[in-house]
């Protein structure tokens, strides 16, 4: 694995300024985990564009799809089989516009 922030020992989580977060699958192909986090950031500058206007809520939908296809949220990745890991990494996720 890379550098990257500090995790706790078990790996599920990465801890950053003293808060934990879930970190991603570490299952996910590097190729396709690139791809989800390229979506995921396009889909949070959206947020910014679309703060205050009715376009908002399908710009944190789209947050949240990136972030469950990621690991990030939904159910824990160590808590699924190999192959709900890889369908929920495999499930089509598209970014804004």
């Amino acid at each position: 694995m890379s550098e990257g922030p500090e995790r706790t020992p078990d790996g599920r989580y990465v801890v950053i300024d003293g808060r934990r977060w879930r970190a991603t699958d570490p299952a996910i192909p590097e190729s396709r985990r690139d791809e989800l986090q390229r979506i995921l950031m396009a889909w949070r500058r959206e947020v910014g564009r679309t703060k205050g206007t009715d376009e908002e809520r399908a710009s944190r939908d789209g947050v949240q799809a990136a972030k469950v296809a990621l690991g990030e949220r939904g159910t824990p990745w160590w808590e699924q089989t190999d192959d709900e890991r890889r369908a929920r990494w495999e499930t089509d996720v598209p970014g804004p516009g």
